[in-house]
């Protein structure tokens, strides 16, 4: 199983280019960051994850800045979006923004999206909460025919644009990874249309199947719907640390499991990886 980590890179925090050299040295695959431009101090949507919305959300780094930084201070850990929130983004400057760290990383990028759960944030940037979804499907389509066509057109309810030329182009073929986030009733049918991989959030209750269930699902789904189950990955964030909870996670068929780091400086974060790259030995 691979391992990777996620923390929020921000003002406060060590730096991305720091934690990113400390988590190749201990033998990590992949650092997530994820992304929100702003929160709105209505603070009228609830956070899924719990009653007090943790100050990271609105200290983040833009998520490509960091992750070009992470990029350049290592030569082998993958970087990634922890997750992409496409649809409050322009699909042909995020198109650009994932191509061009792709290619100065020589191939080292993970596209992780999603749709996102903050309403009044969606909306501040024109999109309405209620299409998020068809949104973000036209978004990655569209980015798709950009990455790999000489000539790129779509034409789409909320994406519409003629030829254009648009370079650099991933260094991954066909394109970097692009794996989607979430665990609703459509997440596993949206992951099989455009998705290469599946990345549920552990510890938050989503009702129905168990893991285990719900991966088995995808992968017959899969099948049945002409695609090669082996060529969707299964991930997971916030992975217990303990062996025996990943042990359980790799019986279930998860590939690389994502743990949870806070957002503090080097003397609280460094401890906590040794441990992480404890329990991946």
């Amino acid at each position: 199983m691979l391992y990777g980590a996620t923390m929020f890179p921000t003002d406060y925090a060590l730096r991305p280019d720091e934690l990113a050299k400390m988590m190749e040295e201990r033998g990590f695959e992949s650092y997530w960051a994820p992304e929100h431009t702003h929160i709105p101090a209505s603070r009228r949507t609830p956070w899924p994850g719990g009653p007090d919305l943790p100050q990271e959300y609105w200290h983040t780094h833009d998520p490509f800045v960091a992750l070009t930084a992470a990029a350049m201070a290592t030569t082998t850990l993958m970087v990634a979006t922890g997750i992409c929130l496409i649809i409050q983004r322009d699909p042909i400057t995020t198109a650009k923004s994932v191509a061009s760290l792709d290619f100065l990383s020589n191939g080292r990028f993970l596209f992780g999206i999603g749709g996102g759960w903050n309403a009044e944030e969606m909306e501040n940037h024109g999109t309405p909460f209620r299409q998020r979804w068809r949104i973000m499907r036209e978004h990655i389509l569209a980015m798709k025919e950009i990455w790999t066509k000489e000539e790129a057109e779509y034409h789409g309810e909320f994406v519409d644009f003629d030829a254009v030329w648009a370079y650099p182009k991933p260094v991954q073929k066909p394109h970097p990874p692009v794996i989607m986030g979430g665990d609703g009733p459509r997440t596993i049918a949206r992951v099989i249309e455009y998705g290469d991989g599946w990345m549920p959030i552990l510890g938050r209750p989503s009702g129905g199947p168990g893991l285990p269930e719900k991966i088995a699902d995808l992968r017959h789904r899969a099948e049945e719907a002409g695609r090669d189950p082996s060529s969707i990955s299964i991930s997971t964030f916030g992975a217990p640390a303990d062996r025996e909870g990943l042990e359980k996670l790799e019986e279930a068929g998860v590939e690389r499991a994502v743990f949870w780091l806070p957002p503090a400086e080097r003397d609280k974060v460094e401890p906590i990886l040794d441990n992480y790259a404890k329990l991946m030995a």
